[in-house]
């Protein structure tokens, strides 16, 4: 059974209680809920907060810095991974549908609709394909490439920002990190 607020024991020195809780990540409530609700799964908990961290860092990433970047040019989130992908890609400056699928990790279905909201604003066009008259690529204007390269230096001093609170070592040693997991993750996928 839940305490009712007003049992709750609060810092009286604290209008909204103790800092120290406040400050406290979703993930670590999480566990020490977990660790008095179910106190037998106690020590098998830090897989659970690793995740949650992951999870945490990413929707705040790109809510307070990610998602701002796009708007201040006129695209969302997905819109722009495409123009990125085939912006880095590089010249021509062309992928097919399925390769733009396969790279940004998105439905066919998101795909085309963002497809056609770029073409539509006028930072891609469907081409023809160089080798198959039935198919399409998926071609950045010049109007694309320069809203993308143009932004980019901002970009990444956006990016820089998000994760400023890190030393380059740490930057470094977390991406390490994370790259394995994703790779072992892969692997146990596929193998």
């Amino acid at each position: 059974m839940s305490k009712s607020p007003s049992s709750r024991s609060k810092n009286p020195d604290h209008i909204f209680g103790d800092p120290e809780e406040l400050l406290m990540d979703r993930a670590e409530r999480a566990r020490q809920q977990w660790q008095k609700e179910v106190p037998e799964i106690a020590d098998k908990l830090t897989p659970m907060v690793v995740l949650g961290r992951i999870n945490e860092a990413s929707q705040m990433m790109t809510a307070d810095y990610l998602t701002p970047a796009y708007a201040k040019i006129g695209l969302k989130l997905g819109e722009f991974d495409v123009l990125a992908t085939l912006v880095r890609s590089g010249p021509p400056y062309k992928l097919t549908p399925t390769e733009l699928y396969r790279t940004t990790m998105m439905s066919s279905g998101g795909m085309t609709a963002r497809l056609d909201k770029l073409e539509k604003a006028g930072l891609v066009e469907r081409c023809p394909h160089p080798e198959d008259r039935r198919a399409l690529t998926v071609c950045v204007t010049d109007k694309g490439l320069s809203l993308v390269k143009g932004m980019m230096p901002n970009y990444v001093e956006t990016q820089a920002a998000a994760v400023d609170g890190l030393s380059k070592d740490e930057q470094q040693q977390l991406g390490d990190l994370l790259q394995k997991l994703i790779r072992t993750a892969n692997e146990k996928k596929t193998g």
